[in-house]
């Protein structure tokens, strides 16, 4: 339901997030509470909390960005950034299994050129013990070619609530920490700049281990993507950003989208309890990648 300038999603009665999309430089999801209702992201800078690292004011939860966009970053908040700009709702919808928001959206300069657009589709559930969050956006090449630079600033992102972090900052140092795992076996720092499937970030909240997935759907532009993932919490899939993930020239991740055609990514967000193996993380991105749920 439409809150002011937000979408409050609930489930059961409960909050789930709230879609905010006139209060900063792009539209983003925050709060977003996994199983227990427990805090899956950081707070700030949406709000002041104890214990948490203010560091990249631009991570706001859980977004979609890309830091090169016809050369204009729409990633940061820097004061030569782009925006990317809610149009309008397309479709606000809610049932006894799921809840839509639709939105169109124009991504645009500092100084307000539109250079395309996007529709983005998110559909909220919660089947059996988990919460899911799928996010499929359709760009458009509405002004002319789009091209998506090769930078590893982007792209489907999340910043994880600070206890989860795989490196601890001084507020948890001695405390239990976090642990990423992807499709390919690769764990912690190592799953960086690689390709896969999925990748998973568990850690403790509030003294239970949860997690966030992030599954990248086979039918995706340069399936499997690359990840952009960090001790500090960063969590991001990019299918862009090749010259800094493996080293290669620069520009050889661009990918353009010619005037007048568009492009579809489908990403899964899946909020678990336990670690990977416990949530059968593996066998819900193939639930996902065949179509059965």
């Amino acid at each position: 339901k439409q809150v002011g300038d937000k979408v409050r999603v609930e489930i059961g009665g409960e909050l789930f997030t709230e879609y905010h999309y006139q209060d900063a430089s792009k539209p983003f999801l925050y709060p977003v509470l996994g199983p227990g209702e427990l805090p899956m992201t950081r707070n700030w800078p949406m709000e002041e909390a104890p214990g948490e690292d203010r560091d990249h004011p631009h991570h706001r939860s859980l977004w979609y960005a890309h830091g090169d966009v016809n050369g204009v970053d729409l990633w940061s908040e820097a004061a030569n950034a782009g925006r990317t700009v809610h149009a309008e709702f397309l479709k606000l919808s809610s049932g006894p299994k799921e809840g839509v928001i639709q939105t169109l959206n124009r991504l645009e300069s500092k100084e307000g050129k539109v250079l395309g657009t996007d529709v983005r589709t998110m559909t909220f559930s919660a089947p059996g013990d988990v919460k899911i969050i799928d996010f499929d956006i359709t760009v458009k090449a509405s002004h002319g070619d789009l091209v998506f630079g090769d930078t590893k600033e982007g792209t489907m992102a999340l910043r994880l609530t600070e206890t989860m972090r795989l490196k601890p900052n001084k507020e948890n140092v001695g405390k239990p920490t976090g642990h990423i795992v992807n499709s390919e076996g690769v764990t912690d720092g190592a799953t960086w700049g690689k390709r896969a499937k999925w990748v998973d970030y568990t850690g403790p909240v509030e003294g239970q281990t949860v997690g966030v997935a992030i599954f990248d759907h086979p039918g995706n532009p340069r399936h499997p993507t690359w990840w952009h993932v960090r001790y500090y919490g960063l969590f991001g899939a990019n299918p862009f950003g090749i010259h800094d993930f493996e080293r290669k020239p620069a520009g050889t991740g661009d990918y353009t989208i010619p005037s007048g055609e568009s492009r579809t990514w489908h990403y899964r967000i899946v909020l678990h309890a336990g670690d990977t193996d416990a949530a059968g993380v593996a066998k819900l991105y193939d639930a996902y990648a065949t179509g059965t749920r």
